[in-house]
């Protein structure tokens, strides 16, 4: 990758010697699918693995829960 040329107007306490240029367009990486959490929710989940933790979770309970009402067992 090319180097920036940083000997310009550029106030000091701006370092860009590892600045690294990203080009946009077609080609462009997927930074994935973002979702906003509110404040409740951060404060009862503070990181994604015990986010989809609850979420994996909530899924087999609603899949469970479909599958049993869906099928109901046969009584004797």
């Amino acid at each position: 990758m090319n180097k920036i040329d940083t000997t310009d107007e550029l106030r000091a306490e701006y370092d860009l010697t590892n600045l690294q240029v990203r080009k946009l367009g077609t080609k462009r990486k997927s930074f994935g699918n973002l979702v906003y959490l509110e404040a409740d929710v951060i404060e009862a989940f503070p990181n994604a693995e015990l986010v989809n933790e609850a979420l994996r979770s909530l899924i087999a309970t609603a899949k469970r829960t479909n599958d049993s009402t869906q099928h109901p067992a046969e009584i004797h």
